[in-house]
Formats: C-alpha cells, structure tokens, sequence
C-alpha cells in the first residue's frame, strides 16, 4: 500500500483512527491530517511560543533612524557601509529560508503538529522580509541595490550558493525520503537551513545592529532587529529539536561518516562567515570589528555542534558579546530600548544561542 505523505492524497474510508504510535517525523505511517493526537508536545509548544511573540514591523518608530541617516555626521561612512551590507544580507534571506520551509521541508517532515509550526515559522518570515522593505523605505534607500545585494556582493552571494546546494533536489516534486541516501539528504537540508543559515549566518547582522543600537544609534532597526533575534531563536530550537528528533528514530542515518559530515559543513559556514564580516566591518566599527565576529562565529560554531551532538570544532571559544544573551532573554519585560512591554509567554524556556 501506498502511504500519502502529503495529505492531499485521496481518502482512506476503511482506514482506523490515528494512534500516537503512527506518528513520526519523516516517512510516517499515519493521516497528517490528524493533528491530535499529539506526539510531539515540544513542536506545539514551539507553535503557541510563535503566536505570542507576535509583532509587525510598522508597530517600531523609524523617526529617530531616518534623521539620524540623513544627517551628514549622524553616521560614518564604516557604520554606513556595514549597515547596508548587513540590510543586503538579510532582505532576501528570510526569503530564501521560507521557500526552504515552502518547498522542501513542509514536504517531507510528516507530522502535523511540526506542519503547524512551519506554517506559523513561514508567516514570521514574511514578516521578517516585510521589515525589510519597511526599513528601506523608510531610509529612503536603493530598493533595487538593497535586495539584489545577494547576488552582487561575493560575500553575501556565497553564504547563499552554499546553502541552496543542499535544498535545490529537495524541491524536485520527484524526491521522496524512504531511502537512507534520501533521508540523509533531507537531514543536510535541515542542518543548512536551520543550524547554519539561521542558526550561525544571522548572528553577525545581528551583533551588529544591536551593537549600534547599545550606543543610541538605528534603535528602530535594532528593536526590529530584537524582535526578529526572539522568532529565530525559536526557528533554531524547532530545528534542533527536530534534527534530534529524526536521530533518535532513525539511528542508522546519524553515522560516524555523516557526523563528521555535518561537522565539515559547520565549519565551512564558520568561514563563509568570517569572510562577510571582514567585507562588512573591513576597518571595525566602535565596539565591533571582524576579528570579535570571528570568535563570537567560533564560540557558535561550538554551541551548535554541543546542540547536535558533535564535538566541536574550534579549541575552547570565549564568548565576546555577553550582552546579546542579555538583549535575547525571552522572559516578560521592557524590551531592549523601553519602548513597550511585550508578553512572550512561552519563550521563557528557550535556549536563544
């Protein structure tokens, strides 16, 4: 008998009711239409998680920002030139991420409460994509150089070369998992997009903003930048979680060969890395520089690999940025630059790096 995975298959009128046991992540036995009831409590809770932390960009006022980047003094030209690098990185990530989650891992994860939250996750990276146009139309800045940076600047078109490599045969509507070669490969997708594109690529841009917005400089883009920090931490715990997850009922994928693998992969992203913060920061910036991102890059190298499992990659990596645990924390509280108070219920559990 033939298993639909996709749930668009036709309708199995002898079939019996779903029973917990049925369920799993990748090849599962069960309608993924069903979402109850539930197996895997933490996806769920991943989903509400997302709910709460609800926000939209045009709710964070641009006014501070777009005097300060109109004034001639306002900003150096090495603040400037890193900003809009940073901005060209991320205008069209979230949008390569959410055709990833679209195309290639909605298709093959077949458990619906982990659906669920991938609906949820492609709706924040619309939003994530929407700050951007905001941001670009708030600063009045070339909308066609901003979002086709990805394509025009080696640093940026590299990180994403790389990581496209490892979904474009997942999006064949040929590919199936089934195969230990074919789950293999849908496991790579994940730990490029999840651990690597969202999980390392972001924190750069990331320290970067909020480095600026510490010294009362872009605070509009860096809450919003706060804001998209919170959602990625949940995205990266969902990927994790389910990587692990995937592991734990499918032994036999997570081989020596296929760790050691994965643990090449986290380093060449490391790398792909390092390179765009040096083309961003090439002299550094008060507070920030290449040299600092490339050891923040290290100590996350490390902290993904303890995520995964692995053993390390780099030799013992202090952490430079202590305050972006700090900005991070998912309790109840004024946000980073006391505008307004934000419930996130469920995010107090997270492990945001």
């Amino acid at each position: 008998m033939t298993i639909d995975m996709t749930g668009l298959g036709s309708i199995d009128r002898s079939g019996g009711r779903v029973s917990v046991d049925e369920k799993a992540m990748i090849n599962c036995r069960a309608d993924v239409n069903q979402l109850l009831p539930l197996k895997y409590h933490w996806a769920w809770d991943k989903y509400l998680a997302g709910c709460n932390n609800h926000w939209m960009p045009t709710e964070v006022s641009m006014q501070a920002d777009i005097a300060l980047w109109k004034s001639a003094e306002g900003l150096t030209a090495d603040e400037r030139l890193m900003i809009k690098r940073n901005l060209g990185f991320f205008a069209t990530s979230e949008s390569l991420v959410a055709n990833n989650i679209v195309l290639a891992v909605y298709r093959h994860l077949t458990n619906p409460e982990c659906r669920q939250y991938l609906l949820r996750q492609a709706f924040e990276e619309a939003v994530h994509t929407h700050t951007f146009q905001y941001i670009c139309e708030s600063l009045g800045l070339d909308e066609g150089e901003l979002f086709n940076m990805y394509r025009e600047v080696p640093s940026i078109t590299d990180k994403a070369a790389w990581a496209l490599d490892y979904t474009q045969h997942l999006e064949d509507p040929e590919f199936r998992t089934g195969t230990p070669e074919n789950d293999q490969a849908f496991l790579r997708d994940l730990v490029a997009f999840y651990v690597i594109f969202e999980g390392m690529w972001f924190y750069t841009g990331f320290a970067q903003i909020l480095s600026l917005g510490r010294r009362n400089k872009m605070v509009g883009i860096a809450e919003q930048y706060q804001y998209i920090l919170r959602d990625e931490s949940i995205h990266l715990n969902f990927g994790i979680d389910t990587i692990n997850q995937i592991k734990i009922e499918n032994p036999h994928l997570w081989s020596e060969r296929f760790q050691q693998e994965v643990r090449t992969m986290l380093a060449e992203a490391c790398e792909l890395e390092v390179a765009y913060g040096r083309d961003t920061m090439p002299r550094g910036v008060l507070g920030i520089n290449a040299e600092l991102c490339e050891q923040y890059m290290h100590f996350i190298t490390n902290r993904r690999c303890a995520q995964l499992g692995l053993e390390p990659v780099f030799g013992p990596a202090e952490n430079p940025f202590p305050w972006m645990s700090e900005a991070m924390d998912l309790k109840k509280e004024k946000n980073f630059f006391e505008t307004r108070v934000i419930e996130y219920q469920s995010g107090s559990s997270l492990d945001w790096d």
